[in-house]
């Protein structure tokens, strides 16, 4: 396939993904949810979405793809691609890069998520019969050019040893932060609220820490995320939250709560699930040098505008990376080009 007919396959998935709800679809996501709790019917769909709207959009795409010079008779390779199955399709963006690269994917499915994936590549070949020659789901990787492999600090080291002489990029673990000024109006904290909430907090692009001026008063904030209350009622976010919640007490650790997260001030970038981490500053210049000395473990930064950090995104986006928003920060399709 040329890469004008790779392309084309994409958006034709893309748009089927817009407008089709079948009965295929809404099986997959039942079994989907039936196999892991925390992949939601809504999270999955939200995932889909988002997919469709910013991963499969024929302008996204040529936007990005002019960037590069992806070559019709380029050799193909063998990739293998580990994903992390924290999130519902979390590594759609680096198949997508390996299809249009016109390299050939060999994937090791995660436990988490057996199903979401195969459905989006059964329908890819649908469209083309000659997308499945691109694609290759096993139980064990073997025969294989390079390696895309994500995972936590602790997993990256064993994929660094065990995929240490082929070509390689391994994942770790990452977080989202946000930078708080003090006038976000109400519609920007209510966006806020997605970036926290979506996925559970599940996801490496999910806010987990916010910086916040000396003195702000949380309860606009407060009072705002607890629109998002309905979280509660799913049964393992409520009993990591009631967890912590008596952890905290328990210990007599300062926190703020409103019945649906709780809030604690904390220099870490990881959370618990459940748990909102906060910073003060004094001075904006010292939250932004924070924010750059801890880049290497922030994968995406939202304030209301990015005056102060060149790469920060807008409220509420976190969660609907485009192509070009790479993991890590690394241009996963210059990778593969280099093959």
């Amino acid at each position: 396939m040329t890469l004008h007919e790779r392309v084309a396959v994409l958006v034709a998935l893309g748009k089927h993904l817009q407008r089709v709800d079948d009965d295929y679809r809404r099986a997959v996501r039942h079994r989907t949810h039936y196999h892991n709790d925390w992949f939601t019917i809504e999270n999955q769909e939200q995932a889909i979405r988002a997919i469709a709207d910013q991963m499969l959009d024929a302008k996204q795409l040529q936007q990005w793809l002019q960037h590069y010079h992806i070559d019709d008779h380029i050799a193909s390779k063998a990739v293998a691609l580990v994903p992390a199955g924290n999130i519902p399709l979390v590594s759609f963006q680096d198949v997508l890069c390996i299809f249009a690269a016109g390299h050939r994917a060999i994937i090791k499915l995660s436990d988490k998520e057996p199903y979401l994936l195969p459905y989006l590549l059964q329908w890819l070949q649908r469209f083309d019969p000659r997308s499945a020659a691109y694609f290759q789901i096993v139980e064990q990787l073997q025969n294989y050019d390079a390696v895309i492999a994500t995972g936590s600090n602790n997993s990256a080291r064993y994929f660094e040893a065990y995929f240490g002489k082929v070509p390689h990029i391994i994942r770790r673990n990452r977080n989202g932060v946000a930078l708080i000024e003090g006038q976000e109006t109400p519609q920007q904290l209510q966006a806020l609220g997605h970036d926290v909430f979506s996925y559970f907090g599940l996801g490496c692009r999910n806010v987990s820490k916010l910086y916040v001026p000396r003195a702000y008063d949380f309860q606009a904030l407060l009072e705002t995320l607890y629109n998002f209350r309905s979280i509660i009622l799913h049964n393992k976010y409520k009993n990591n939250f009631d967890y912590n919640y008596a952890l905290y007490i328990l210990n007599r650790v300062p926190h703020l709560a409103n019945g649906c997260i709780l809030l604690v001030e904390d220099a870490s970038l990881q959370s618990r699930i459940a748990v909102l981490h906060y910073a003060y500053y004094d001075a904006i210049e010292q939250a932004v040098a924070d924010i750059a000395a801890r880049e290497s473990d922030i994968q995406c930064v939202v304030a209301s505008d990015s005056q102060y950090i060149r790469r920060a995104i807008p409220f509420g986006t976190a969660q609907q990376p485009t192509p070009s928003d790479y993991a890590d920060g690394v241009d996963t399709m210059q990778f593969l080009l280099s093959l």
